[in-house]
């Protein structure tokens, strides 16, 4: 089959690889209908030491059921079903109390002999665990939305739920990308009062604005504070969803906070340490986040997507086929697309 390969920085290849097969009795393998490029598959593409042996790319995935290991329950060959980005068994200690990203016998995609999401298919261990069954066909319209409950929207909604947001909350987003944008969608259907998104690019925003976003502010660093502050009474916001993961957007989230407020960050944080001295104290502000377990929230997420309340797919503005992924990878890094849909 047909995948792709990263070999370092910018050096994306779709490549013939093995056709994926059963290995053991708790696998399955899922033939991909639609995959997506997630900002996180971006930090490689900066950065990746060149390697000769490449990595197997792609988390986020949803598809046709092709082969059943004996010991998977619940699923039959030809089920439509989508893949959270990290497999897990769901019934763990972790799993059961929804922490399926620190499961026991879990795992992540394209390592240790697991295939990546972007390709023609994926060998998904814990596979009754793992998928979840999708009541729709493989033409439906809604597919580029039931896979961002791959990752995307799950990881919005996270972000929004570890910060406690919920009615009369007033949000602060950090970030228009992808990841941002969902934190807003989800911010506004958990019902947000307020969302605050602060982000420059204004065909992102617009689409923030479509999604629950009710102030945009363009402004960065102490400029973009100073902006929010003005906008709350000078208290900053009871939530800031930290959504990039660099250690300026760190510090704005500080910024805008209000005092007895959550910060919490989904964006893969690309520093090490942080200004998190006494006055966090002293102010009674959390922080929290970290990965999103996608498959404790898929059950509660899908039936507003099935029936339209919500619309997380509209964050995909760009489709590709397979060959053309690298340069799916090239646009997104150059910010000519918010994400990337690969229909295979």
């Amino acid at each position: 089959m047909r995948a792709t390969v990263m070999y370092g920085a910018g050096d994306v290849r779709v490549e013939d690889v093995p056709d994926p097969t059963l290995r053991e009795s708790t696998d399955a393998v899922v033939r991909v209908l639609r995959s997506g490029i997630c900002g996180s598959d971006l930090w490689p593409y900066g950065s990746m030491p060149a390697s000769g042996q490449g990595r197997r790319m792609g988390h986020e995935f949803l598809g046709v059921v092709e082969d059943l290991g004996a010991d998977v329950a619940g699923l039959e060959a030809g089920d439509l079903v989508v893949s959270p980005f990290l497999w897990a068994d769901n019934t763990c200690d972790f799993c059961a109390e929804g922490l399926h990203t620190s499961c026991r016998h879990g795992g992540r995609y394209g390592l240790d002999g697991v295939d990546g999401g972007q390709g023609e298919a994926v060998r998904v261990p814990q596979a009754q665990g793992t998928l979840v069954k999708l009541p729709v066909g493989e033409d439906s319209a809604l597919l580029p939305s039931l896979l961002t409950l791959s990752d995307v929207f799950c990881t919005g909604h996270h972000c929004a739920v570890k910060a406690g947001v919920g009615p009369r909350t007033s949000v602060t987003v950090i970030g228009d990308g992808a990841v941002g944008l969902s934190a807003v969608l989800a911010a506004k259907r958990l019902g947000a009062e307020r969302i605050i998104l602060m982000g420059r690019h204004a065909q992102r925003t617009d689409l923030g604005r479509e999604f629950g976003a009710t102030d945009v502010i363009a402004e960065r660093g102490a400029e973009g504070i100073q902006r929010v502050r003005e906008l709350t009474g000078g208290d900053g916001t009871h939530a800031v969803l930290e959504c990039v993961g660099s250690k300026p957007a760190l510090e704005m989230a500080l910024g805008v906070i209000r005092d007895g407020g959550a910060i919490s960050r989904v964006g893969l944080p690309q520093y090490t340490e942080g200004p998190l001295g006494p006055d966090l104290v002293l102010r009674n502000i959390t922080i929290t986040g970290g990965a999103a377990p996608a498959r404790a929230y898929i059950e509660e997420l899908l039936p507003d997507v099935l029936d339209g309340t919500v619309e997380p797919g509209r964050v995909f503005d760009r489709t590709v086929s397979l060959d053309q992924v690298p340069d799916g990878y090239r646009s997104m890094a150059d910010r000519e697309a918010l994400k990337v849909l690969i229909q295979p």
